[in-house]
């Protein structure tokens, strides 16, 4: 991360939270205990993947004045918090749907590949003085990441009650990187 030279303190002091939230995040996806579920699986690394989000939001909150961000913001904390307990709430019985090892092996192979993309993006995205513009550079990936391995989910034989989770993540979070290119617009 080339973030030093010429940044302000405030910029500093929001990279300094971001980056500890990116590796507690990374730490935990990357560290999830996999099962011979699918559905358990995604769940198990999905969890830390939106408390990153819930995280990376209350940041900014802190320090832009943006307010269409501060709603995207807002609404992230409000949406991954309900999508988090609502993940447990269906863990168990989900974790119940066992798939076979080809199916597992493939389905983990491409969700290791979206991680890597996303955790390469979200480490590496450009930084400015302008924390609004840097936080949207680094929520795009994550939001990608998102949709990608709830795509790739979709694909397999997986528990239905996590099928509308992953519809939401989708339909909510497309929405998202669209009102955040518009303001990265609005911006320039």
């Amino acid at each position: 991360m080339n973030r030093e030279y010429g940044l302000s303190h405030v910029t500093k002091d929001y990279l300094a939270t971001y980056c500890c939230i990116l590796d507690d995040m990374i730490q935990e996806m990357t560290s999830a205990e996999l099962t011979k579920s699918i559905s358990h699986n995604f769940i198990v690394q999905m969890i830390p993947h939106h408390q990153g989000a819930i995280e990376m939001a209350r940041n900014i909150l802190r320090y832009t004045t943006n307010i269409p961000l501060q709603n995207i913001a807002l609404k992230i904390i409000t949406q991954q918090t309900k999508g988090i307990a609502q993940m447990q709430k269906i863990l168990h019985n989900c974790s119940d749907i066992h798939n076979c090892q080809e199916d597992l092996c493939r389905y983990q192979t491409r969700i290791n590949q979206i991680k890597k993309t996303m955790f390469c993006e979200m480490k590496h995205a450009c930084t400015t003085n302008c924390v609004t513009a840097n936080f949207i550079r680094e929520m795009i990936p994550h939001h990608y990441g998102a949709i990608a391995m709830s795509e790739t989910t979709l694909k397999y034989c997986i528990c239905p009650e996590l099928v509308p989770i992953l519809d939401t993540i989708i339909t909510s979070q497309q929405k998202e990187i669209c009102q955040m290119h518009q303001i990265l617009t609005c911006m320039n």
